[in-house]
């Protein structure tokens, strides 16, 4: 019987998607969940762009505590840089 993928998961893929090429955008990755995971991951929000479901970003988030920050300007997740605040998730 095939195992049954959790938001767990999926984050531990992202992290490793990150890992390899430093940064992690997340138009493709939503094309990369939903073609690897299915669409239960993934969602249109409000404002009709494509977003990763909430659980796999609390997941996400707990993998990467400290270390990742989310560019809004860029719309992609990458590694903190040594002059950024370490309080801060999010940059612009």
């Amino acid at each position: 019987m095939a195992k049954t993928q959790s938001p767990g998961d999926v984050a531990a893929w992202m992290l490793e998607r990150l890992t390899g090429e430093r940064c992690l955008y997340q138009e493709v990755a939503v094309y990369e969940i939903e073609k690897r995971f299915g669409k239960g991951f993934t969602y249109t929000n409000e404002l009709g762009n494509p977003a990763i479901d909430r659980a796999v970003l609390r997941e996400f988030r707990k993998l990467t505590e400290g270390e990742v920050v989310w560019d809004r300007g860029e719309r992609m997740w990458r590694y903190r840089e040594s002059h950024e605040p370490t309080d801060r998730r999010q940059v612009d």
